[in-house]
């Protein structure tokens, strides 16, 4: 099979999200397995059909998972941690298990800790290895897919997480190293690849993203050990290396010494991928899979640029137009938007336009065949949209003084500790309450106008009333109102500013089956009113409790969005950072005396390596949200919150946000990051997570207090606060109102303990 055209992956949610509402019936026990099954083979199949149909040469099969394809290795492997093990159940409700923890009369297991998948908004299952830890292949998923394509007449390329970044990414418990499994994974890998070449297969891609990442010597070496054994077992089977999110500097050279067929390197994100091939060359008996066409972002790919860069790679012998990434970072496919312009969707490319574009981009390279250029140039050749002239100004007037809040966080603690009066652990929740389908039902109505705006208004009123007693009921110190209004932490914002641009149906996997709809920004970014200060300063109406201003942050924002490439991330944030900051001091004029503003995804776009962390982000990020609340008063209390990422080796970026309290997602992670806030002498108060709300399961109050317990014996009572790990929205009543019950119960008991110990 000669080759040309290719991607990595293809997205696994279904043009309509089908497999996210087929798990969620699932997980109710409303449709069998057999029927989820159906569902799953029938995106299969359309996904093999639309890459054929395109033109691409080697449809990819394997990239399929009912949640995680990290968690896939995990349990093809054997990796399974004994708790899971011992549930009894069979292959799909133990991934599940592990996936979402599990719960029952006999039976109780934490979910295993979720982690941004390197520099996405998606997540992925850290795999455990433990001592006990027994590496077994079964590869019958991989296999069968593979089969399950080749019956329907497609010949594909089974892709796979590769051994290296498997055990880079891997928790190891009880004294247990990477020594541990090496020979048992290779193993493992060696019966995959006998197996593959029993079936015929004549292309594996094993996907190797960890290469990207700063390597130590100790780690080039493991990486070069685990593939000159691995591949003396391919025999007639060919393998490509796929790498994405950045370039291979580190190891560049011992990879292209080492017997791979194809090597896929990342031509948008790897900085120096180009630079790496002009220095040292590319070997004229492998292939290249040259990353050109962005996975990550939804804007048309600009043809001239593309050759110019092909142009550059003219020393190449053999050359495949290929994806930067998988394209499950992207929506499926334009097709589904019937309420945008023609003028804004001509500049859009989802996973299935960007099939396309890989194939006009080879026929326009190899066969010379330019059309479809002259189209291209058409495009790019005028300006898409007008710069903001009044907000360029107001930027290019902002001085160091603007970033700098006064006075100092020490001389504020002492001005909020007697404006708010809160008790030793005050307990809050991260903002969002269960979104009930009642909720999504009404918000729906108003948007398609079956329900008046008034009427809308009084619903929500109601929802925040009930909302704020039951918090009250509770025990909880400080309230939010719920966020009912909002149909996301991102999208609702973005809806409220100028600049954006909306889709229906451009849904992207984040998680299982938590699906995101991420806003664009389509120009200069511009708040023309206020934002959320209506539902605040009605609920802070209602209680005399602090109720907390809640707002989504200006890196959390863009990092959430479809940024826009013709201008820098650090000018499209410092144009949302002036947004929230505005609202921000509304919220204040409003009398709200906490205000949190959630930077989740404050690492997300961090760069790969160490080296680049400071000139090419935090340089930038980091005053980005000191501009947000520089302006507020002393006594005004400013939140953020973070989760899901590792944040230990930026905890000092971290601290220099200068916010007053910062809560963190901490019960996954076992609490690893107390001790780093520990090592840093971390200033801010913070509030580390003590129960996971991902997983459907409810804590007990001894399991919560045993959390606050470890948090207490490593930082001082008077910096802690007390709440769940992320926002509630995605969970039930019958999850949450006894989980938060829980959490109060707990606290109660510490406060008292501290109270008797002092006396």
């Amino acid at each position: 099979m000669t080759i040309k055209k290719s991607i990595i992956a293809f997205p696994r949610i279904g043009s309509n999200r089908e497999l996210k509402f087929a798990l969620e019936k699932y997980f109710r026990k409303e449709i069998t397995e057999e029927e989820l099954q159906k569902v799953a083979k029938e995106i299969r199949l359309e996904n093999w059909k639309s890459q054929e149909e395109a033109g691409i040469d080697s449809p990819i099969s394997n990239d399929f998972s009912f949640y995680d394809q990290t968690l896939d290795l995990s349990i093809a492997l054997g990796a399974i941690p004994e708790s899971y093990k011992n549930l009894e159940l069979n292959e799909l409700d133990t991934l599940f298990a592990l996936a979402r923890g599990f719960q029952d009369e006999q039976n109780d297991v934490k979910a295993r800790p979720m982690k941004k998948w390197f520099n996405t908004n998606y997540h992925y299952l850290v795999p455990e290895i433990n001592k006990d830890t027994i590496i077994k292949a079964n590869f019958s998923k991989l296999l069968n897919e593979y089969k399950e394509a080749k019956s329907a007449g497609f010949e594909t390329r089974p892709t796979i997480i590769g051994p290296y970044t498997f055990l880079v990414l891997a928790d190891y418990k009880s004294g247990a190293t990477k020594d541990t499994v090496l020979y048992d994974v290779i193993v493992a890998f060696q019966t995959l690849l006998k197996e593959l070449n029993q079936l015929g297969v004549e292309w594996l891609q094993i996907e190797e993203p960890a290469l990207v990442l700063d390597q130590t010597e100790e780690e080039k070496k493991l990486f070069v050990s685990i593939y000159e054994e691995l591949l003396k077992s391919k025999n007639n089977l060919k393998i490509l290396l796929q790498t994405y999110f950045g370039d291979v500097r580190d190891s560049y050279k011992e990879i292209v010494k080492l017997d791979f067929d194809g090597i896929g390197l990342d031509f948008i994100e790897g900085r120096d991928s180009l630079a790496l091939i002009q220095k040292y060359g590319f070997p004229k008996e492998k292939i290249l899979f040259a990353g050109l066409v962005n996975g990550k972002n939804i804007w048309r790919n600009n043809y001239q640029k593309t050759l110019e860069l092909l142009t550059a790679l003219d020393a190449v012998a053999d050359i495949v137009i290929n994806t930067s990434c998988s394209l499950q970072h992207v929506p499926v496919t334009v097709k589904n938007e019937t309420k945008l312009s023609k003028e804004i969707l001509k500049h859009f490319s989802f996973a299935t336009e960007k099939l396309k574009e890989i194939d006009e981009i080879s026929d326009i390279y190899f066969n010379k065949n330019t059309p479809f250029l002259k189209k291209n140039i058409e495009l790019f050749e005028n300006d898409r949209v007008r710069g903001n002239t009044k907000l360029k100004q107001k930027l290019d007037k902002l001085t160091e003084k603007d970033f700098t809040r006064r006075p100092s966080l020490v001389e504020r603690r002492a001005s909020q500790s007697q404006s708010l009066n809160l008790p030793l652990l005050p307990t809050t929740t991260i903002g969002s309450f269960p979104q009930t389908a009642e909720v999504r039902k009404v918000r729906l109505q108003n948007k398609r106008g079956e329900l008046s705006q008034a009427d809308y208004d009084t619903f929500l009123e109601e929802k925040i009333k009930e909302c704020l007693k039951l918090q009250e009921d509770i025990g909880l110190d400080v309230l939010v109102h719920g966020e009912f209004e909002r149909n996301d932490m991102v999208e609702y914002f973005g809806e409220m500013l100028e600049g954006y641009v909306f889709t229906q149906k451009a849904w992207v996997q984040s998680y299982g089956t938590r699906c995101v709809k991420p806003p664009i920004v389509w120009a200069d970014v511009t708040r023309p009113e206020a934002m959320t200060v209506r539902w605040s300063a009605y609920a802070q109406s209602q209680t005399s409790k602090p109720v907390k201003g809640m707002l989504t942050g200006p890196v959390t924002i863009l990092n959430w969005s479809f940024p826009r490439e013709d201008i820098s991330l650090k000018a499209s944030t410092l144009q949302l950072a002036l947004a929230v900051q505005e609202e921000v001091l509304d919220l204040e004029k409003a009398g709200i005396k906490i205000i949190q503003i959630d930077e989740a995804a404050l690492r997300e776009k961090l760069p790969l390596r160490k080296s680049d962390w400071y000139k090419e982000y935090l340089d930038w990020a980091i005053p980005a949200f000191r501009l947000v609340h520089s302006k507020v008063k002393p006594e005004t209390q400013i939140h953020t919150h973070m989760c899901y990422s590792e944040f230990e080796d930026i905890i000092p970026s971290i601290d220099a946000m200068d916010a007053d309290v910062i809560s963190f997602e901490a019960s996954r992670s076992e609490l690893s990051i107390i001790d780093a806030l520990k090592a840093h002498h971390f200033k801010t108060l913070v509030g580390p997570g003590v129960y996971d709300i991902h997983s459907p399961r409810i804590p007990s109050v001894k399991e919560i207090q045993n959390q606050l317990e470890k948090i207490l014996a490593k930082l001082p009572i008077e910096q802690v606060w007390v709440n769940p790990d992320c926002g509630l929205k995605t969970r039930g009543n019958a999850e949450t109102i006894p989980s938060l019950r829980h959490l109060v119960e707990a606290t109660r008991v510490l406060r008292k303990e501290k109270v008797e110990y002092d006396k």
